[in-house]
């Protein structure tokens, strides 16, 4: 196995952890919050559900992340789960930015978060705990509001934007 540039410095058992991971399908959302009257937000894969009773879910933030202060300060954070046709939302949304990132987003606040216009899926949460988790936090968020739309979700497989198919289909 050979190292890439992102993976210098890593122990073997980092990188090969990393190549397992890549092998996990895992789906993909754009963690939101407020601060102030301005929007921020970051895309993310580890994120799950929780808890049906009562609704929760998690999310995995890096120790480093603007987006992690916001959500420390405000207690509230969105999670926009993202459709098989936004993969650019979450190119746009992955890069550092701050703001700027909602230039040509459309977005509106709901419960508090914003919520991104079009977006799959959608919970709006309170942040209930913070668990540290290596270099990462780990946030346990109760649900205060559900959204669904029905469509394929954007999925991230070996690097790669993808969607759910169910087999047996052409489709």
């Amino acid at each position: 196995m050979t190292a890439t540039p992102t993976e210098a410095g890593q122990t073997p058992l980092q990188q090969a952890f990393r190549e397992v991971m890549a092998a996990v399908c895992t789906p993909v959302s754009v963690v939101t919050s407020m601060s102030g009257q301005l929007p921020h937000g970051t895309t993310v894969s580890a994120f799950a559900a929780l808890s049906m009773n009562p609704p929760m879910a998690l999310v995995s933030l890096d120790r480093t992340s603007d987006l992690l202060t916001v959500i420390q300060t405000t207690g509230l954070f969105g999670l926009n789960v993202l459709g098989s046709d936004q993969s650019s939302l979450a190119l746009t949304f992955a890069r550092k930015g701050g703001v700027a990132k909602f230039a040509e987003v459309p977005w509106e606040k709901d419960t508090g978060v914003p919520r991104i216009v079009g977006a799959d899926g959608f919970l709006a949460c309170l942040a209930s705990r913070f668990v540290e988790a290596g270099d990462h936090l780990v946030i346990l968020g109760d649900i205060l509001a559900a959204h669904t739309v029905h469509g394929r979700p954007l999925t991230y497989h070996r690097r790669i934007f993808g969607t759910h198919i169910e087999l047996g289909t052409s489709t």
